[in-house]
């Protein structure tokens, strides 16, 4: 029977002084996350109209939020043999700027020490995109 608990979560924030629509226009592009979310991969790459991204674990397959007025960019990654992984992600207009905001949940199968060492991962994620975005304006 499955736990239906719910999941512990690290929220993950950051503004960025760069415009919004600057911002969310740069972010929305699944091409452009290798760039910034090396948390997901440095690897992804497009095969018809599937992304893969090549983790330690094998081939993911990982689905993306289309362009949308609410500026989610909230994905999915899924590996062979394990439970789907959602990664919620949104991007807030914020006066001249932008906030970033990133929900991570701890998988099932994760103790402490490996949601923390995740969580420190993925914290490295805004932070790149924070560098990259403020170069760019």
């Amino acid at each position: 029977m499955a736990d239906n608990h719910p999941m512990a979560v690290r929220q993950i924030s950051i503004s960025i002084d760069c415009p919004f629509a600057k911002a969310y226009a740069f972010a929305q592009r699944p091409e452009n996350f290798p760039r910034w979310a090396a948390g997901l991969s440095r690897s992804l790459h497009k095969d018809g109209d599937i992304w893969h991204a090549d983790t330690p674990a094998g081939d993911a397959v990982v689905t993306f939020s289309p362009a949308n007025e609410f500026c989610i960019l909230d994905h999915r990654v899924c590996i062979a043999g394990q439970p789907e992984i959602y990664i919620p992600l949104r991007m807030i207009e914020n006066g001249a700027g932008t906030t970033v905001l990133f929900t991570l949940f701890r998988q099932p199968d994760m103790d402490d020490a490996v949601f923390e060492a995740d969580a420190t991962l993925v914290r490295a994620d805004p932070d790149t995109l924070k560098a990259l975005l403020e170069a760019r304006h």
